[in-house]
């Protein structure tokens, strides 16, 4: 990896101006090795996030409803919705790098999964159509943190969940010690091996380290018209999970 390209990934991880292209780009090059490491990586306790994610988006209230996957990338999320028993509604996965939807494409019916080439930032789906939306480790990479959160609370009906899963940095002095050599030392070297991406898998931890912590997210959620906040911790602050509603009259802001 040049200078030029490390540069080039850590300013995009700290948010600058380029950064909607280059993870665009990125994103699209690692695509046809993206489930592979993704699994590998996390050693398969992604699934697991993801299961517990979206037993909190509260389908079950509307089963036959419209749903919102966002930065879907290869549909697991999507696909794993999709198949929960009892689930006979519709699941509309957006993502602005196309190759990453086609690298999923077949994992569950199109009648079921839609998946539609967007931008989080400019969604095209109506006000008020959504009956929840969820995205799990991609609200890191949106260009703008605040106007995707608006974008997402736009599409919601009243009283929808918004779900994010997403990496985090642990309490832990030893357990971060460990994370922070295993996602900046050893993951990258994987990555780069695996994927043949130079820097892909150097952005992805920086990315992390730039990214809001728990509290500073759910902070930004309640600032972006998000009420009942919620967050929690998964696999000793490895990951987070927040939990935000579209406001009505009978919601009553909260933490846990």
């Amino acid at each position: 990896m040049t200078l030029t390209e490390a540069t080039e990934a850590r300013a995009a991880a700290a948010g600058a101006p380029g950064k909607r292209s280059y993870v665009q780009r990125i994103f699209s090059e690692i695509a046809p090795r993206y489930d592979l490491l993704n699994h590998l990586l996390s050693a398969g306790i992604d699934r697991w996030w993801r299961r517990l994610a979206i037993a909190q988006l509260g389908w079950e209230r509307h089963p036959t409803g419209w749903y919102l996957d966002l930065c879907a990338g290869t549909l697991d999320v999507g696909t794993a919705l999709s198949k929960r028993p009892g689930f006979a509604g519709h699941v509309v996965a957006a993502d602005f790098a196309e190759p990453m939807l086609r690298a999923g494409d077949g994992k569950a019916p199109r009648s079921v999964l839609a998946p539609v080439v967007a931008d989080a930032l400019a969604l095209p789906i109506a006000n008020d159509s959504c009956d929840g939306a969820i995205v799990a480790f991609g609200i890191r990479n949106v260009a703008n943190l605040d106007a995707g959160l608006k974008e997402v609370l736009r599409l919601l009906v009243p009283g929808a969940r918004f779900v994010i899963l997403e990496l985090s940095t642990p309490q832990s002095a030893i357990i971060r010690a460990a994370y922070r050599f295993y996602f900046h030392e050893v993951m990258p070297v994987i990555g780069r091996i695996i994927s043949g991406h130079r820097t892909a898998y150097k952005y992805l931890p920086e990315s992390v380290a730039n990214f809001p912590e728990t509290t500073a997210l759910a902070a930004q959620m309640r600032a972006a018209g998000f009420v009942n906040v919620q967050f929690s911790t998964l696999s000793f602050g490895i990951a987070a999970m927040h939990v935000g509603e579209k406001f009505t009259t009978t919601a009553v802001d909260g933490t846990r």
